[in-house]
């Protein structure tokens, strides 16, 4: 769907629908996959969706002793794409959760910015003060959403991987430059390769 709806239970799954619908469900995941001139992908969770909801991934990150991030998608990028795990926090946990409590948007954003940083040594970010860097996303809650995964074939040789677009950044500012406005490149490129600690300037 669009936007992507993560936050599924038993009886959304393809067995439950060909179950209603009288068919096997190999048919189903057939017929689906050849939806939308055959782009259509099926979302399969492995881990943390045992009970067939997310509480055991909310008692996760409600710890203070979480860290946020992730990603394996560097080595199996055919196959998942973490860049959306930041937009889809926000959309389920703060604005969309239908089955179990909401958290704070602060809370997950603090958990995206500041403790990250912090326990990577990175002092000089995570904060919107003076003297840290202005690493800044301006956000319209209600239109944030994920889209739904495609498939592209850009690495070399043709080689295929997983991206996914987000919607509602109305500006992404790297050390104060604006590199993306209302999600188009402004041609900025401020960024630089972190080796290490960063202190604080100020």
């Amino acid at each position: 769907s669009d936007p992507v709806d993560y936050e599924l239970n038993a009886g959304d799954s393809l067995a439950a629908e060909a179950n209603r619908r009288g068919i096997e469900a190999v048919d189903l995941a057939y017929d689906t996959l050849l939806e939308d001139g055959g782009k259509r992908l099926i979302y399969i969770p492995l881990f943390n969706f045992a009970h067939h909801n997310f509480d055991d991934i909310a008692e996760m990150i409600s710890s203070p002793n979480a860290l946020f991030g992730l990603s394996d998608a560097g080595a199996h990028c055919g196959a998942i794409c973490d860049a959306s795990a930041t937009t889809s926090s926000l959309v389920v946990w703060a604005r969309d959760r239908r089955h179990g409590e909401r958290l704070p948007i602060e809370s997950l954003v603090h958990g995206h910015t500041q403790r990250g940083a912090a326990h990577m040594g990175w002092m000089d970010r995570g904060v919107i003060a003076p003297g840290y860097l202005a690493d800044i996303n301006v956000i319209d809650l209600e239109a944030l959403a994920c889209r739904p995964p495609r498939i592209v074939h850009d690495l070399p040789a043709g080689g295929r991987r997983l991206v996914q677009d987000a919607a509602g950044y109305r500006e992404t500012i790297k050390s104060g430059a604006i590199t993306f406005e209302n999600g188009e490149h402004t041609g900025e490129l401020p960024g630089t390769l972190l080796r290490g600690a960063r202190s604080l300037t100020a």
